[in-house]
């Protein structure tokens, strides 16, 4: 049973508090999870974009390995060339980060997770619903980054810039692939998610906390993991966002056996190893920027809960608020000796 706390309640009547209200687990708020995602987020695609980049041209099927990407970068681009496309992509992540985090803790909570261990399938079910969720903001950021990171691929008189990409596309074109954007993000959510929160329960100190490395070990092998084992997904998203993809593929599945047929198994792995390399810091950073605002939000609201509940304070007394005058006066006052009046009239003055 649960017990009760009598706390004083300002009016004079205690008030009754369940000792399991008190002790109920604080929930973040949706401003820190969409905050803290975000700028988690900005931080490690700046970081790992180059990598990225070499990820998007060898599922390209244009290059023979890494080595070749780069050096084709290298000597046609220069070291600006593996940062072609970061502004567009950093405008999508932010609220692909900030959504995907906060949408995946909002399904935890929503599924029960403050009652007790969240059941693996309810959190493959949140976090299946989190890349869902994300795609609204994940699709136009991804086309228009592939298609800037080709721009060096066409003619120059064909090239075009962030703007130039984004109109040629229109509304409609900036959701193309949305399909294979979806088959993508949902399956690596629905893997990442679990694996994240499992490993990061297998990684806690006895005491049942984390340090920083076990956070940034378990994001990075769960991202990792998981973008490995869903390549070929986006090896298809690639291929059909790429200019002219829809037109050569016409569907996901026809884009799958076509690779499979004409490039062989493999082909669908073009690009495992650089996009987990990218997929892993990127998640490490991001649920370790996520975790430790979590824990500086809880403690600031602990240490208020722990400020004790009491009747509101007296108004000051009219003595503290006395100007400098007043007391000076007062001052004065208490130097003279006081006159007792015993009862008769005062005596008149004497007269000098």
């Amino acid at each position: 049973m649960a017990t009760m706390n009598v706390q004083g309640s300002g009016m004079g009547s205690p008030s009754f508090v369940s000792s399991s209200e008190q002790k109920k687990p604080f929930k973040l708020p949706l401003g820190y999870k969409l905050g803290t995602g975000a700028i988690a987020g900005i931080i490690g695609t700046s970081c790992i974009f180059p990598l990225d980049m070499i990820k998007t041209r060898l599922q390209s099927g244009q290059f023979t390995g890494p080595a070749h990407v780069v050096k084709t970068i290298m000597g046609t681009e220069g070291i600006g060339g593996f940062y072609k496309g970061l502004g567009a992509n950093l405008v999508g992540v932010t609220p692909e980060k900030a959504i995907k985090l906060a949408a995946n803790e909002y399904l935890r909570e929503k599924l029960g997770e403050d009652e007790g261990p969240l059941p693996l399938h309810y959190e493959m079910l949140a976090g299946a619903g989190a890349g869902f969720v994300q795609c609204i903001a994940t699709n136009p950021m991804e086309i228009t980054k592939i298609r800037l990171q080709m721009q060096s691929m066409l003619p120059p008189d064909q090239r075009m810039g962030t703007m130039d990409v984004v109109k040629s596309l229109g509304l409609r074109g900036m959701y193309q692939g949305s399909e294979a954007t979806l088959v993508r993000d949902v399956p690596f959510s629905l893997l990442f998610f679990p694996a994240y929160s499992n490993l990061k329960d297998l990684f806690a100190n006895a005491d049942g906390t984390n340090s920083k490395m076990s956070l940034l070990a378990a994001g990075c092998l769960a991202g990792g993991g998981a973008a490995g084992l869903n390549t070929p997904a986006d090896v298809v998203k690639t291929r059909m966002q790429v200019a002219g993809g829809k037109e050569r593929y016409g569907t996901m599945l026809n884009c799958f056996k076509t690779v499979f047929r004409d490039e062989g198994f493999m082909a669908l792995y073009a690009g495992a190893v650089p996009r987990m390399c990218v997929v892993a810091p990127l998640f490490g950073i991001a649920l370790l920027s996520f975790e430790k605002v979590k824990e500086i939000v809880i403690a600031r609201e602990a240490a208020k809960a722990e400020q004790p509940v009491g009747p509101a304070p007296a108004p000051q007394s009219r003595s503290r608020r006395m100007n400098h005058a007043e007391l000076a006066s007062r001052s004065i006052n208490e130097d003279a000796p006081p006159f007792r009046c015993s009862g008769a009239a005062r005596p008149p003055p004497v007269a000098e």
